[in-house]
């Protein structure tokens, strides 16, 4: 009789086990299953840390973003990497600045729309309206767009269109995102707007390794002196230099900036030549142009990054930046 339990416990136990296990194996695949049917985020690729920052804050939640140029870099003088070349052929949504921003990639991204992939330049869809043509350059436009709130709006508006197309399930989602960021644009609109006008109006003269700032000048009244030209593959001679420091001496401006993706020898030898005239000049502050600040960081975001250059710039020169709208 004790055997007959025994073996009838063996059995029961023997067939629970068995039964355990199938049901082990069949969960475990499912979930394989299901983990393999899981659809991949479309792969967005773009150039600047600014269209990477954009692209993440209209679709990051459904979307891969890559940006190609890091924190420091300066943009007009990139060359692309093989990696890089791969990692566009992958893109599902290529996106770069244009206006010859990336002059080195240009052709890379040229032979991509070619080959039927899906690209985006922002900056050669902007209405002529917001650009800004140089005088002399008529017939092209700075590249620095991202240096006035309210054309980055339309920058927004214009990269929201190819997400949608690119999401169309998501569409939704992305549309509320823009009208989100569009507002947070507006406050940082009416911040630069209440800072730059803090500064006394014979003071508002911003000296810059390169010309990054035309669009904040147009747009906030700031009279802008470039030491380079638009593009940092342009060099500046003795004369560029010794027009800046007689204007500096004449207007009785004390400050001038370097950039983050420019070395700073012409700002020095700025200094350095003002003193030789008698005239005190000391360096402002360290603005980001073409790049923003590390990434994590309050200025590796568009938002921190235009707040910084705009609170650094007002003290600077004598004004009071206001309350910043988004500082942590």
């Amino acid at each position: 009789m004790v055997q007959s339990y025994l073996y009838l416990l063996v059995s029961w136990t023997s067939r629970l086990l068995q039964s355990l296990l199938i049901f082990l194996v069949l969960l475990l695949f499912s979930r394989g299953t299901l983990a393999a049917e899981e659809p991949k985020k479309p792969l967005v690729v773009t150039t600047t840390g600014m269209l990477k920052d954009l692209a993440e804050v209209l679709a990051g939640s459904y979307v891969e973003v890559k940006g190609l140029i890091g924190t420091g870099v300066d943009p007009h003088l990139y060359k692309p990497t093989r990696s890089d070349i791969a990692l566009l052929s992958r893109a599902d949504l290529a996106v770069y600045n244009g206006l010859l921003l990336e002059g080195k990639m240009t052709d890379a991204f040229h032979r991509l729309k070619a080959a039927g992939r899906p690209v985006l330049a922002v900056g050669d869809k902007l209405p002529t309206a917001l650009r800004y043509a140089p005088p002399g350059f008529e017939h092209s436009a700075d590249p620095h767009i991202w240096m006035d709130p309210i054309v980055w709006q339309e920058v927004a508006r214009i990269m929201s269109v190819s997400l949608r197309s690119l999401l169309p399930s998501r569409k939704n989602e992305i549309q509320q995102n823009l009208d989100q960021y569009t507002k947070k644009l507006d406050q940082l609109h009416t911040f630069a707007v209440d800072s730059i006008g803090s500064i006394p109006p014979t003071k508002r003269v911003l000296v810059t390794a390169h010309d990054a700032f035309h669009y904040l000048s147009r747009r906030y009244g700031v009279e802008v002196v470039g030491i380079q030209g638009i593009s940092t593959e342009s060099e500046a001679g003795v004369r560029d230099i010794e027009r800046i420091i007689e204007l500096l001496v004449t207007r009785d401006i004390h400050s001038v900036f370097v950039e983050t993706t420019v070395p700073n020898r012409n700002v020095l030898a700025l200094v350095e030549g003002a003193e030789a005239r008698g005239h005190t000049l000391k360096i402002g502050g360290n603005l980001f142009s073409d790049a923003m600040g590390k990434e994590g960081t309050y200025e590796g975001t568009y938002l921190g990054m235009i707040d910084r250059n705009i609170s650094t710039i007002a003290t600077a020169l004598g004004g009071t930046p206001a309350p910043r709208p988004f500082l942590p």
